[in-house]
């Protein structure tokens, strides 16, 4: 198939978490010998931002990590669809692109048709900022791809998109795997600040159990105001700054745990998306301890895959157990591993994209297959 794929940005995943999940599935559909082309536009936010932040150097750093990978950087005021899109059999426009760029590409399909045309949502703004998101014309398109199924029926309920399909975000295991190495630390999160969404969670259950149990911690991420650095610092945690995702499977072998901390959006508003972190963590066979969050979907089996903790005193005593008790802590790595291997890695993920892409050429026929299943 000939496939393209117009991503915020490639390159960057500078506060840009979705770039992991975008990167997997690229490369799982050019290792199954699709021809894959991906759009980025010049202006993109995250890229600029790495670029002011780290330079050429972050480039480089990223066509080492991921020489099978490249990208068009385009003018947004000049792109030819016309040629970006001449012979495509699929076109994927994430939701993070300019809603201008979003319309154009479905005028497109309207006027030339011959494609299949999804739209790939893997944010809260479409419940959190819907007034912002119902600018998007998603009219020419084929249908959703939503990263959860509290977000796919909130498009189904209010007639946004004709069709929405959920699709989970996942580890790409050809990057994110057990690596052996010499534990130098007891806990790790990677994450961003971001906008203060998280301040008290971050304080409950990462910060103060660090600081009560006197633990060596580090964090990694971007966005980290003057006052949360202080807080780090005063806690006893070292703070790493920005880390490109393919560097994160090193950093999680030198630690003996990692927890998740989710943003409230995806706590209240979305129950049932974990965004991509706990994935990649068991991708690595790391032992993962998650502040409350609702796995609606039954994507991981909690106690099993992870462990969860409901307050802070929960949380120091989820620590305790896997420091003193290495047994039991290397099982639940290996039980999350086994999990994400068994359903949750991109090349999962492609099958299904397949799968979705299938229903649309082929409705009846699909309709038909069913049927014979049942009877």
């Amino acid at each position: 198939m000939r496939i393209r794929l117009f991503y915020q940005s490639l390159f960057s995943d500078w506060n840009h978490g979705n770039a992991h999940f975008l990167r997997g599935i690229a490369s799982e559909l050019i290792s199954r010998g699709h021809e894959v082309k991906i759009y980025e536009p010049l202006d993109s936010w995250s890229a600029e931002n790495l670029l002011r932040e780290y330079g050429q150097e972050a480039i480089t750093r990223f066509e080492r990590a991921f020489p099978h990978l490249k990208s068009t950087r385009y003018d947004p005021r000049g792109l030819d669809l016309n040629k970006a899109l001449d012979g495509a059999d699929l076109v994927m426009v994430h939701e993070w692109n300019s809603h201008e760029m979003v319309r154009r590409i479905g005028l497109h399909r309207m006027r030339v048709g011959g494609y299949t045309l999804l739209f790939h949502d893997t944010h809260h703004r479409m419940i959190t900022s819907p007034g912002e998101m119902l600018s998007c014309d998603l009219s020419n398109y084929d249908g959703v791809l939503a990263f959860g199924a509290a977000l796919k029926d909130v498009y189904k309920k209010n007639g946004w998109a004709g069709r929405a399909w959920t699709w989970h975000e996942a580890a790409d295991t050809r990057v994110f795997r057990p690596i052996e190495n010499e534990k130098t630390g007891d806990i790790v999160w990677i994450g961003n600040w971001g906008d203060g969404e998280r301040t008290k969670e971050l304080a409950e259950f990462f910060m103060g159990p660090v600081r009560e149990l006197n633990l060596k911690a580090a964090a990694y991420g971007v966005r980290y105001p003057d006052h949360a650095l202080e807080t780090l610092k005063n806690s006893g945690i070292d703070y790493g700054g920005w880390i490109p995702n393919y560097e994160v499977p090193a950093v999680f072998s030198r630690y003996k745990m990692t927890v998740h901390i989710p943003r409230g959006p995806y706590t209240k508003a979305l129950p049932g998306i974990p965004t991509i972190r706990p994935f990649e963590a068991m991708a690595c066979g790391l032992p993962l301890i998650s502040a409350p969050w609702e796995d609606v979907e039954g994507l991981f089996t909690p106690g099993r895959d992870y462990l969860q903790a409901k307050d802070g005193t929960e949380m120091k005593k989820h620590i305790r157990s896997i420091l003193n008790d290495p047994g039991p802590a290397l099982e639940l790595g290996a039980n999350g591993l086994r999990t994400v291997l068994n359903r949750h890695t991109c090349a999962h993920r492609v099958d299904e994209l397949f799968e979705i892409c299938r229903k649309i050429r082929m409705p009846e026929e699909t309709d038909q297959m069913k049927e014979r299943a049942i009877a």
